[in-house]
């Protein structure tokens, strides 16, 4: 029987962030993840300044053997209607490639890993959980997305579907010539919003690399738009390479007031498995980032007298509750209640081709959260 003090349970983002700021707690982390590492997760894939600041990254050492793309600015519009660039001048995001993202900073916390392994039974015995009959842990975090089996086996499961985003994406090689014939630059990506602004696709170039993907509130037609969407890059001239139709499908819930309780005794969620994501944009990698660390801020605090109840991680709900009451009090998901319905159509591409609401409402507000 294995034992630690804390065994985090998924290791993207939420779980690698909050494992490498426990490393110099003192307690024995221990990290599990299902899947072996690197390994693909669907996700537009780019992080912004205040993602690189928190996490401290060295951009330079990053981008010397992976991925790193600068962006400095947006091409936005409705799918099939006129477009409006934004130009910022300096970089206000970057393009990443998760399988590499997620990689380095699982690499990077220095922690033990069992890598490959589901969880597949929890149970509480003695002030302890007990994990697959093998391992024991006074804390559990749960940082294992959408489906996390920590979520899903201790505490409520969320219910309010309205607020599941479900999104289908691609991300595949392609050759410098076909790039070059294509209209896709790699420092000004493309988002194209729905016409009835419930969701929006993308398309990202990051070095020799297309993302490619579309995202919606519902799962009305989610494939079909998917199919219709790169028929359009494609007939437009935007993307002169064969898109593989193979995609990879994901879901997961947006940030409100409804959310699912993020801790209890011996357990607190970070990250998807909280349902953090903004629900603007439908982002998730910054809040994961930012619950991970205030989720560590926490447990360090309550490693001196040893107990993981719940009156001492509900400091961890207020933290949360705190940091992102603006995004939760009176949002919009993903646009779609801006407009009544019987104008969302005929305002939308009016409204997101407009140049002013383009910069300052969807890109500075929310997508890059500059306000």
């Amino acid at each position: 029987m294995q034992s630690c003090d804390v065994l985090i349970v998924g290791g993207g983002p939420a779980g690698s962030t909050c494992a490498w700021q426990l490393r110099q707690s003192g307690l024995d982390i221990l990290l599990i993840d299902r899947c072996s590492f690197p390994r693909h997760k669907t996700c537009a894939g780019w992080i912004t300044p205040e993602v690189v600041n928190a996490l401290k990254l060295d951009l330079d050492d990053y981008a010397s053997e992976r991925t790193l793309q600068r962006i400095t600015g947006f091409r936005t519009g409705v799918i099939g209607g006129p477009q409006t660039e934004t130009r910022y001048g300096e970089p206000v995001s970057f393009g990443i490639r998760r399988c590499e993202f997620d990689d380095y900073l699982l690499r990077r916390s220095g922690v033990r890993c069992l890598l490959g392994e589901p969880v597949r039974s929890i149970q509480r015995e003695h002030g302890q959980w007990v994990v697959n009959g093998a391992l024991t842990a006074r804390l559990l975090v749960g940082a294992g997305g959408t489906a996390c089996p920590v979520a899903r086996q201790v505490l409520p499961r969320l219910t309010n579907h309205s607020l599941l985003v479900t999104a289908q994406e691609v991300e595949f090689e392609v050759s410098p010539e076909e790039l070059n014939r294509g209209s896709i630059e790699g420092e000004t990506p493309e988002l194209f919003f729905c016409d009835d602004l419930a969701g929006y696709g993308w398309c990202f170039r990051k070095g020799l690399f297309l993302n490619i993907g579309l995202g919606r509130v519902d799962s009305r037609d989610v494939t079909r738009q998917m199919t219709e969407f790169c028929g359009l890059l494609i007939d437009s001239g935007k993307v002169c390479a064969r898109i593989p139709e193979r995609r990879h499908g994901h879901s997961y819930y947006l940030q409100s007031n409804t959310s699912r309780p993020v801790v209890d005794d011996g357990v607190l969620l970070v990250g998807d498995a909280a349902g953090l994501a903004y629900p603007q944009s439908g982002e998730g990698i910054r809040p994961a980032i930012e619950s991970g660390l205030l989720a560590a801020e926490v447990i360090r605090s309550c490693a001196p007298n040893g107990t993981f109840g719940q009156a001492d991680l509900k400091a961890y709900a207020d933290l949360i509750a705190e940091r992102f009451a603006d995004s939760r009090s009176g949002s919009h998901s993903l646009l779609g209640d801006i407009l009544p319905q019987k104008w969302r159509q005929y305002g939308a591409a009016r409204l997101v081709s407009n140049h002013w609401f383009a910069r300052h409402m969807i890109l500075d507000q929310w997508f890059l959260h500059r306000c």
